[in-house]
């Protein structure tokens, strides 16, 4: 038997021995042995990663779960890192994303928002926790705020979020954002604020002796950087500086020259140093490109004229070339001749060299490889010609893109033909940025700054639809809160780069504006053949149809302007109708179409027109979206023997200033109308010569209509404004107006005729193919406005506010009211649906719409009223309605026995001009 140690052969438990060399201590030292040994009995096991201890966090789903489950109406959300099962060793992640707990399960989305996945989730999290969601490897970066979820920072790429109180054991992906941070600070820092001047050359010229480090050297006016016009001079428009100079170089004011700068206004400084500032990158959203918003009037071209002057003449970075060398203006081709002139006015001829590409004697290499010109003005439809020859010579600097909101899709050749050019400085001026849809919005931020709202796909998936969705009539509150909260932070991001303005600013400048909304009563024959449109047995199977649903709107608006449209259309109208529009029409009788004076708005403007010749001097714009509808209006003026000029799409566009010049100053004698198309000349024109407009047709875009509106209310303008718009009451042209105040989208899918009406509910369509013969004014009714029509103010007796908080009760006790419990044979979900809608609607009825709440600014008036009698009871009750309409040839018209008008909105500006 081998040797074996003594206390493996002790097998009597009984040995009371002592273990062998068993070391001897004192009692004192017993003691402390026992009392140490017990206070680590009591500590956890050691795990085999020892982790530091994490700090205290407010983590609301952590103690919504400490009892093991998860409180439904608990919402949390984290930044985490995920990635794919894999069995490779050295593990990476596949990218970031957002994981959203709630009701007891956890939501993964990645950077742009796609759904990766979903699991139940019934345990804390914290930093460092980990997960399985959807197949894929899930660790908690950090907690996120409920506010930054909901404004949807994290799919922008935004780092700058209110994180929850970040552990002291920090994942791997936040020690390298951390160290790469980091290490940008330390770069910054090396960085000097203020550069030193580069040494004299004269200090390294041969045989001199080198200067002392103390020596500094003398100011000189060759050392010392001189701004090309004096900043302190009273009233001088300095520019913003750079933060820092290049290395070796000196900064120097940029001083608009005050030979511009003394004709702008302080809204026009302003809005000049804001698109000097964006152009130049030192905003901090990072692009060089700028949406100049202004509303129709504000002297956008001004602006951009002083800026380019700036950029051509001057750069912050002493001894440099200018900023630019070359710079592109594309528009309408109606307003080419327009930029022309302004650069004209505000420069003159000998300062700068404006390059016309639509002049055949011009040759584009002039603009190109020469240097006599330095502004090239192109049309829209022209510019995808010339594009690759821009880019020869030195190239675009700056892109101007005036009425830019007609560049609406990505796909748009213009579009591309700009973006080709590789410019990074690029300006859109648009009145009406916002026109249908996010989309479009989209299109026009991404083309001016790329990537700033990321990719569309992205975009669309957490912005436009949670907005969308967030406005709908059926919205629950958190579609609501999110939906206004998605908002916010679009607004936030782009009003770096955007700068609005409305026309309330011209206040002070211009004469006042008033707007009158005249409904007109439609005629007998009128409503016959309204009503035979409607009644047609193929009226069915156009409901059905999107294609020619459109048609039949396109025919009810010819209706509403007048029947006699229907009766001469032209051969390309009736090659482009499907044989279901021509069975309609053929059931229509053709005595109705040529019937006289068959029209209620051409009624009201041919007594309009004959106050406003024989009572005034004023001249007047008639405005339509149709030519065949110019052509009544202008045999009507013909008729009257009336002079009258024309502008529309078939103008040529080297005539169409000439046209303008001749108006403006031309008298009411010569040339008392101006018949202008709404498409083709309703945009940048200044009809100033003219103090009254009729808008006689409703567009479906309100931009359309506000552009046009605009044409008269403009700098130069002396005299009042009347505008007038005229819609059929009860018709088409009444719902479409009230579709433009309540913004409910339903227009977005006709604009310009380029979309189907698939976005229309059949019960819309059906809503929209009626004629309301009541006699009352339905835009009123919806209001619930308790002014009945006198005419008098409402807004300081009863706000929309007060309207609310009225009935806020109402709608609660109106709400359907169902049995506890039925049968699931008996219920019919869809029926209760519809039956909680129409008590809604019922109720949103008598509260007037909030969304049209904008009214509440009118006047209205109910031309009935005019009939009273100053003998009525105090004397007074047929002064009040007339003291509604400020505007004596409108009233003389509404006077007249049988006059067509309705009612009537009235609204007038502010001004300060007495």
């Amino acid at each position: 038997m081998g040797l074996r140690k003594p206390h493996l052969l002790q097998t009597d438990s009984t040995d009371n021995g002592p273990p062998a060399k068993k070391r001897r201590i004192s009692e004192d030292e017993e003691e402390m042995f026992n009392a140490s040994h017990d206070s680590l009995s009591q500590l956890p096991r050691v795990m085999p990663a020892p982790r530091k201890p994490l700090l205290v966090v407010r983590n609301s789903a952590a103690a919504a779960t400490a009892f093991g489950t998860s409180q439904p109406g608990v919402e949390e959300y984290y930044n985490v890192l995920w990635r794919k099962f894999t069995a490779k060793k050295h593990k990476t992640w596949d990218g970031d994303g957002v994981l959203s707990v709630s009701g007891g399960y956890a939501n993964l989305q990645d950077e742009s928002g796609k759904e990766l996945g979903r699991t139940a989730c019934t345990t804390p999290l914290l930093p460092g926790s980990q997960i399985s969601v959807g197949g894929k490897e899930v660790e908690v970066d950090f907690v996120m705020t409920k506010e930054d979820y909901l404004r949807g920072r994290q799919f922008l790429g935004m780092t700058k979020m209110s994180t929850v109180q970040p552990p002291v054991n920090t994942p791997r992906s936040s020690v390298k954002a951390q160290q790469k941070e980091t290490k940008l600070e330390a770069q910054r820092e090396k960085v000097p604020s203020l550069v030193a001047a580069a040494k004299s050359k004269a200090s390294t010229a041969q045989f001199r002796n080198p200067l002392l480090s103390t020596t500094t050297l003398p100011k000189s006016d060759s050392r010392t950087p001189v701004p090309r016009h004096d900043p302190n001079q009273e009233g001088a428009l300095v520019m913003k500086r750079p933060a820092q100079a290049p290395r070796g170089k000196q900064i120097v004011d940029v001083v608009v020259d005050p030979f511009l700068s003394r004709h702008l206004r302080e809204h026009q400084r302003l809005g000049v140093q804001f698109l000097y500032e964006c152009v130049m990158g030192m905003r901090s959203y990072g692009g060089e490109g700028a949406i100049l918003a202004d509303d129709m009037g504000l002297g956008k071209t001004l602006q951009t004229i002083a800026l380019l002057w700036t950029l051509l003449k001057q750069n912050p970075v002493y001894e440099e070339a200018p900023v630019i060398k070359k710079a592109l203006i594309v528009c309408p081709v109606s307003l080419i001749n327009n930029w022309r002139k302004e650069f004209k006015k505000w420069l003159g001829v000998e300062r700068i060299g404006v390059f016309v590409a639509d002049e055949k004697r011009n040759r584009l290499t002039d603009f190109t490889m020469g240097k006599s010109y330095n502004i090239m003005i192109v049309g829209y439809e022209k510019l995808k010609k010339f594009q690759d020859d821009l880019k020869k010579g030195a190239g675009i600097d700056i892109v101007i893109m005036d009425e830019g909101h007609r560049l609406k899709t990505a796909q748009n050749k213009s579009m591309m033909a700009i973006k080709s050019l590789n410019t990074e400085r690029r300006i859109v001026l648009t009145g009406t940025p916002f026109q249908n849809n996010l989309g479009e919005y989209y299109t026009l931020v991404d083309l001016v700054n790329p990537g700033s709202l990321q990719k569309y796909t992205t975009f669309k998936r957490q912005f436009e639809g949670p907005i969308v969705k967030g406005r709908q009539p059926e919205a629950t509150t958190k579609d609501e809160e999110k939906g206004e909260a998605r908002f916010l932070e679009l607004t936030s991001l782009t009003d770096m780069f955007i700068l609005r303005r409305t026309a309330d600013i011209l206040a002070k400048y211009l004469p006042p504006k008033t707007e009158y909304v005249l409904f007109c009563r439609p005629t007998t024959v009128q409503a016959s053949v309204y009503r035979s449109v409607l009644s047609s047995p193929v009226f069915g199977a156009v409901l059905r149809s999107s294609e020619a649903s459109l048609q039949l709107i396109n025919i009810l608006k010819k209706v509403c302007n007048s029947p006699n449209l229907l009766s001469n259309r032209t051969d390309e109208d009736k090659e482009n109708s499907n044989q279901t529009i021509k069975t309609l029409l053929a059931d229509i009788p053709p005595m109705l179409l040529k019937s006289p004076g068959a029209s209620g708005k051409l009624q009201v403007l041919d007594s309009l027109l004959h106050h406003l010749r024989t009572t005034t001097q004023e001249k007047v714009v008639l405005v339509s979206n149709y030519t065949s509808t110019l052509d009544i209006l202008g045999n009507i003026l013909s008729s009257l023997s009336y002079k009258w000029l024309r502008l529309d799409g078939s103008t040529p566009p080297n005539k169409r200033q000439d046209l303008v010049d001749k108006f403006n100053r031309t008298d009411a004698a010569n040339c008392f109308a101006f018949l202008l198309s709404a498409k083709s000349g309703g945009v940048g024109l200044n009809l100033i010569g003219a103090s009254r407009l009729v808008l006689f047709d409703v567009d479906w875009n309100p931009s359309t209509d506000l552009q046009a509106m605009a044409r008269i209310h403009r700098d130069g303008q002396k005299r009042p404004c009347k505008i007038y718009r005229l819609l059929t009451q009860g018709a088409l042209d009444e719902k479409i107006y009230q579709r433009q105040l309540t913004k409910q989208g339903l227009a977005d899918s006709v604009i310009d005729n380029k979309a189907s009406a698939s976005s229309f509910t059949t019960d819309e369509l059906r809503n929209l193919f009626t004629l309301d013969e009541s006699g009352r004014c339905q835009t009123h009714e919806l209001l619930a406005c308790p002014c009945e029509g006198r005419g008098v103010p409402v807004m300081d007796a009863e706000t929309p506010d007060s309207l609310d908080s009225n009935v806020s009760t109402d709608d609660e006790d109106e709400l359907p009211s169902f049995p506890t419990l039925i049968k699931a044979s008996q219920y019919d979900a869809k029926a209760q649906e519809r039956q909680i809608k129409e008590q809604r609607n019922q109720a949103s009825k008598k509260r007037g719409k909030p969304s049209m709440m904008g009214l509440m600014q009118y006047l209205h008036l109910d031309t009935s009223r005019l009939a009273s009698t100053p003998g009525d009871e105090d004397g007074s009750a047929g002064d009040e309605p007339d003291a509604a309409v400020d505007d004596d040839v409108l009233l003389d018209v509404l006077k007249e026995e049988g006059n067509r008008v309705s009612f009537v909105f009235a609204k007038t500006s502010a001004s300060v001009l007495d």
